[in-house]
């Protein structure tokens, strides 16, 4: 009897921790599909900024090819504009009047004038004649030009150089922009990789999480069927138990009725009367 009882002690206690096993790996194994959609989540959110930031790199590359050609048109016009200036200031030579001071001879003296003006401390009266002579090489020079541009070859390289300038100076402004437009688009890119790449970190630490929640799961299905089986081992102990006692009462009930069917018999022999019941137990027990 205290077997049995010691039995099923073992067996409630082997079950109480089996069940205790189960229910911690049944929440290890909510946790781990928990991580399973947060990683799954964390990765699509990582591709979508991927792609973005690819998109960003795509239109700065294309900007960068956009402000090559731009430099190329702008270095081209800026050589159109020297080239202009030089046969501009080749045929102004050419139609400038012999005699007299030349437009660059005249700029040069006016040149040294105004850094006199700038530089030194003059009486009133010398700065009053300084004023002066500034004021009539401008006009000089202001009369001479006006005399060229008159001239129809120079007229047209003046047109030409000025058409050549705005040119250059509309592709230099391009440029300056599409080289603004492709730094904003680089920095995104470099921005939004930061955050792919943030995002990535956090779903390879809720695959790791993942991993470990899913072995400590099947750690703890590992312990529970271990229990379980020792449970049905108990189960199995204590029915071997239980049907050797049922065998052991039943062989002594048998014993019991051999033991009274044989003094019944003595009694028949004796010719004694006999019941229904004795006699159906002779029959039982082979006496009859």
């Amino acid at each position: 009897m205290e077997l049995v009882e010691e039995l099923i002690e073992k067996r409630d206690r082997h079950n109480a921790e089996a069940e205790k096993h189960k229910r911690s790996r049944d929440r290890l194994n909510d946790e781990t599909r928990s991580w399973v959609t947060r990683r799954d989540e964390l990765n699509a959110q990582a591709r979508e900024f991927l792609e973005m930031a690819n998109q960003h790199r795509q239109r700065r590359d294309e900007l960068n090819e956009e402000v090559k050609e731009a430099k190329a048109q702008r270095d081209i016009w800026n050589r159109n504009v020297n080239e202009l200036a030089e046969k501009l200031a080749r045929k102004k030579r050419e139609k400038m009047p012999r005699k007299g001071p030349t437009i660059g001879q005249l700029k040069k003296r006016l040149r040294a004038l105004e850094f006199q003006q700038m530089t030194s401390v003059l009486k009133t009266e010398k700065e009053k004649e300084l004023i002066e002579a500034i004021a009539e090489l401008q006009t000089e020079i202001k009369e001479k030009e006006s005399q060229l541009e008159k001239d129809e070859s120079i007229k047209n390289l003046i047109k030409e150089s000025a058409e050549a300038r705005e040119q250059a100076e509309f592709h230099h402004k391009q440029v300056g922009e599409l080289a603004e437009t492709a730094q904003r688009e680089h920095d995104s890119m470099v921005e939004i990789y930061e955050k792919s790449d943030t995002v990535r970190k956090e779903a390879d630490e809720a695959q790791e999480n993942f991993i470990k929640c899913k072995l400590q799961a099947d750690e703890e299905h590992h312990k529970h069927i271990e229990l379980i089986k020792q449970v049905h081992d108990f189960d199995k102990m204590l029915s071997g138990l239980r049907q050797k006692k049922v065998m052991v009462s039943t062989s002594a009930e048998k014993r019991t009725d051999r033991e009274e069917a044989a003094e019944i018999y003595e009694r028949f022999k004796k010719g004694e009367k006999l019941s229904t019941e004795d006699i159906m137990l002779l029959q039982k027990s082979g006496y009859l």
